[in-house]
């Protein structure tokens, strides 16, 4: 009893301080830089200054926050569109084919994001596969590159990003409890409407869970615009990356870095809300059976 007492303090511990040491002080160092003077030789100077979030405030960060939301929405936007039917066919399937479905989902986690990104250069390109598949068709008369444009910007977010989805709405429908779907319908209620009103809202803390792995990594994901947007679409991450690596302004980069956080946290936030929320409901509907 002792040993396993150990070695639960011993494996906690170990967690907390790898956290504290590598995600809690980074923030709070990027948090107090936030709020320092920008120094030219220095990069910062001891000076407490609040020129970092006025730089936030200018009409280029907040075009580049507009431009960042507006592609991170669409892009988790589409890949719940597609991860919703596709890890609702893997949490009802029943086949020897389950285990390949989901380890096809766990594949692309073990080759680096960068490297499947470069791999959709050669397949987007003037001459790459998807190119040839459409003058094959017929859809198009002569070879054309999607590189270089939105389109190639989204079709990298969502095929980077995807997996990140399909997971949180798989553990999700995984638990969703038969019982219940079979009550909708004894009640009278058709396909549609058992999906609308019993299978979304108790799916609804996969859902949030998973749009949030997907849309605040989308937020920073610089090299996916540089790689298949030829830089004319920029994201957040792309200009925390040039304060940081070109102009050398360091607060103007932390109050960004402290903004994307901050929206993080409410998102973590409407996670919990979400979560809590559909507990209750089920303990209340639970009780009101037994009743």
């Amino acid at each position: 009893m002792r040993t396993t007492n150990l070695f639960k303090r011993l494996s906690i511990g170990g967690a907390a301080l790898w956290l504290t040491i590598f995600a809690v002080l980074p923030f709070v160092l990027i948090a107090g830089t936030s709020f320092l003077t920008r120094d030219e030789g220095t990069f910062v100077s001891l000076r407490f200054s609040l020129q970092g979030y006025a730089g936030i405030a200018d009409p280029v960060f907040v075009e580049v926050l507009r431009q960042s939301l507006y592609l991170a929405s669409g892009a988790t936007l589409l890949c719940l569109v597609v991860g919703y039917p596709f890890a609702y066919t893997l949490a009802r399937w029943r086949g020897r084919g389950k285990a390949v479905l989901l380890l096809l989902v766990i594949i692309p986690f073990w080759t680096n994001s960068l490297l499947r990104t470069y791999a959709l250069v050669f397949l987007l390109k003037g001459k790459g596969l998807v190119s040839a598949v459409l003058v094959w068709f017929g859809i198009v008369d002569q070879p054309v590159s999607l590189l270089y444009t939105e389109l190639a910007v989204f079709i990298g977010l969502v095929y980077t990003l995807l997996p990140f989805m399909i997971l949180p709405l798989y553990a999700s429908l995984e638990k969703l409890d038969n019982s219940l779907l079979e009550a909708a319908r004894d009640l009278g209620a058709n396909r549609l409407q058992t999906f609308m009103r019993v299978t979304v809202p108790l799916t609804m803390p996969g859902i949030i869970a998973g749009s949030m792995m997907v849309f605040l990594p989308a937020l920073g994901m610089f090299y996916i615009p540089d790689l298949l947007g030829g830089g004319k679409h920029v994201i957040a991450g792309n200009f925390i990356k040039d304060q940081f690596l070109t102009a050398r302004d360091w607060p103007v980069g932390s109050a960004a870095s402290v903004v994307l956080t901050l929206l993080m946290a409410c998102l973590l936030l409407a996670y919990h809300a979400s979560s809590r929320r559909v507990h209750r409901h089920g303990a209340q509907g639970f009780d009101g059976g037994k009743a």
